[in-house]
């Protein structure tokens, strides 16, 4: 059997690491495939020899190619011992990102062969007339062997391999296959590493889904070039487009299960951009979207989309009873009201939410498990809202360019509508531990001035005044990315820790080295014992810290895996375009050449050896006489979706 890849590891697990491994292949080759959306997958079922020649057969292969077939599937087993043994059989269908095959549908037959660790896919092109036909040309199968103690070998088998098609979708080039595919299933055979969430899309079909994405996709991808936020028009614009695309197949899927022909209305808490607002508006869904402050692009959208500047704070005056759908797309101290919102504008209300930050009802949210991860315990504490608000609440994880991207839906209750005093009570109830928990104080103002007023829980909770206590987003944002912090106050700490890291590695006199000194390294803690308290407690007010305030002097700073380094100009000037160091690099833009020379070099004016580089290499100024202006527009101070 012609083997034309093969990858070695050391592994003491089993072999069901493999088989979990070659499960990703099959269920989910998107993970490693950029052109596919996902597939299709029928039930596995037991076949044997027989069936296995009959699946053959019905698939356009005469007897003789059906024997060539079978030789290449059994390969090394006696024909008697193969006669009585049981494949694990299944059908994927692949589902491309773009159309690129007609009418045609692709397929791939999937044989499990345990006793001898190998599974086989054979290849199965469909016409729109059900004419089937196996590309036997595209046959490969992956074996798993055994070596001496610990070792292993991932191996690639061809059946032809001299006449291999590839068309980088449904049928990959064979050094994708065994320079990417093989090491991939070898690092998740390793790993043995299980999820908590489930799949992505898992309550919608993938296919709808990946048909409408790219319509949606074409239809809006022009907000990219007029968005006029500071915030990444295509992170923002093509993660809208895809959560709309989850919306409307869900909301699609629910009109035809229900029988409804009207689409169905909501209403976005905490919009931010509105994009999302606009998208499900022009696609036919009656809503609006309220967010406490208004941005930039509200006003480009039209009167056709429907967005209101309002704080929103949870209480008799935020109900919508006459809603189908509230939706919380990274609504942040919001969301785990919205569920409660939801329970109460009416029994048929529905909801959406897309978790982000860590809120609790009154305040930031308290870990209490601390075996899960904390986005793990967060989604977990959200659903546990649902739960108690009397919502059958289902889990999804959405296809979106980011870290938090799983979901949860509330589309039915889990009581009867005359049950809807004693589901009040429960919330009730609930809403009111979770207070006690945060100890909350609830303080109103009256005509007098300030006052403390003693609520009774029933009228604080259960009546109009349920949310008081809660702390709506202010209207103008405040900085806390080290961002707005004084230039002395920075500048005075940027010195202190470079002058230490320097100081590490002089040598037994005290000498600094001769050649340019790249200094020692320490661990942001390390670095935390050089600043004083009252430095400290200033930094602790900033998101991130100490470690946003080194990362934002990225001139100076090279930190990686918690460790802070001063960064060698040299080793970046030498790397190839498009090969960094860390993620981060990887991801920071190249500076532009209106930003060159704009800012002063820190190494030429403190290192003890000057900067490294050449002023005609350095792309800061050595000097005033190198100093130039900007010729970009000053960015505003803002991090706003």
């Amino acid at each position: 059997m012609p083997k034309l890849f093969e990858v070695k590891f050391t592994d003491k697990s089993n072999t069901g690491g493999f088989w979990s491994a070659i499960d990703v292949w099959i269920k989910k080759p998107h993970v490693v495939n950029k052109r596919l959306c996902g597939v299709k997958e029928t039930q596995s079922k037991n076949v044997d020899f027989e069936e296995i020649r009959n699946i053959l057969l019905t698939h356009g292969s005469d007897t003789s190619e059906s024997k060539d077939v079978l030789t290449f599937l059994n390969s090394g087993v006696e024909l008697e011992h193969d006669k009585k043994r049981l494949w694990s059989f299944c059908v994927r269908t692949f589902i491309p990102k773009v159309n690129c095959y007609g009418t045609t549908v692709h397929k791939d037959i999937i044989l499990k062969d345990f006793d001898t660790q190998r599974v086989s896919f054979l290849p199965v092109e469909e016409s729109a007339e059900g004419t089937a036909s196996l590309r036997k040309n595209n046959i490969y199968q992956i074996q798993l062997l055994a070596e001496k103690n610990d070792e292993w070998t991932l191996e690639l088998h061809l059946m032809r391999p001299g006449d291999w098609f590839s068309d980088g979708v449904a049928y990959p080039k064979l050094p994708w296959l065994g320079g990417e595919l093989l090491p991939k299933l070898v690092r998740w055979a390793t790993e043995s590493k299980i999820s908590e969430f489930k799949s992505t899309l898992s309550l919608l079909p993938v296919e709808m889904y990946s048909t409408m994405y790219q319509q949606l996709k074409d239809k809006y991808k022009e907000m990219v070039k007029v968005w006029p936020e500071v915030t990444d028009p295509e992170k923002f614009v093509f993660e809208d487009v895809a959560i709309a695309t989850y919306l409307l197949v869900l909301w699609g899927e629910e009109r035809a299960e229900k029988g409804l022909t009207a689409k169905q209305s909501f209403v976005d808490l905490g919009c931010g951009n509105g994009l999302l607002v606009h998208i499900l508006s022009n696609e036919g869904h009656p809503g609006k979207g309220i967010d406490v402050r208004k941005r930039k692009i509200w006003d480009m959208y039209g009167p056709q989309t429907h967005l209101e500047e309002t704080a929103i704070t949870p209480s008799d005056g935020f109900l919508f009873p006459g809603t189908d759908w509230l939706i919380g797309n990274h609504s942040d101290e919001l969301t785990p009201w919205i569920p409660v919102i939801a329970a109460r504008s009416s029994f048929s209300c529905r909801y959406f939410v897309l978790p982000c930050c860590f809120f609790d009802f009154y305040g930031k949210y308290q870990r209490r498990h601390c075996k899960k991860s904390q986005y793990k315990e967060y989604i977990d504490f959200i659903s546990e809202v649902s739960t108690a608000c009397g919502f059958n609440t289902e889990e999804d994880c959405l296809r979106i360019p980011s870290t938090k991207r799983v979901c949860l839906v509330g589309k039915s209750r889990s009581y009867q509508l005359s049950d809807e005093p004693q589901a009040e009570e429960w919330r009730v109830k609930y809403i009111q531990g979770r207070q006690t928990c945060s100890g909350v104080t609830v303080r109103e103002s009256n005509a007098e001035g300030e006052a403390e007023h003693n609520h009774s829980e029933t009228d604080r909770i259960h009546g109009t005044n349920w949310g008081a206590g809660f702390q709506p987003r202010e209207r103008i944002e405040t900085v806390r990315n080290c961002a707005a912090l004084p230039r002395d106050f920075v500048d005075g700490i940027v010195l202190r820790v470079a002058n230490s890291l320097l100081g590490l590695t002089k040598d037994e006199g005290g000498d600094v080295p001769s050649t340019w000194n790249t200094g020692g390294r320490l661990s942001v803690r390390e670095v935390a014992e050089l600043l004083e308290q009252e430095t400290l407690q200033v930094l602790k007010k900033e998101c991130g810290g100490l470690q946003t305030l080194l990362k934002n002097n990225h001139q100076v700073f090279r930190v990686e895996g918690g460790m802070v380094h001063i960064r060698d100009w040299r080793v970046q000037a030498q790397r190839p375009r498009g090969l960094q160091g860390t993620r981060a690099d990887s991801k920071r833009k190249p500076l532009l050449s209106g930003a060159l020379k704009t800012r002063a070099c820190w190494f030429h004016t403190h290192h003890p050896h000057g900067c490294p580089l050449q002023a005609e290499e350095c792309a800061f100024a050595h000097g005033p006489d190198d100093l130039r202006p900007s010729t970009r527009p000053l960015k505003k101070m803002k991090n706003s979706n």
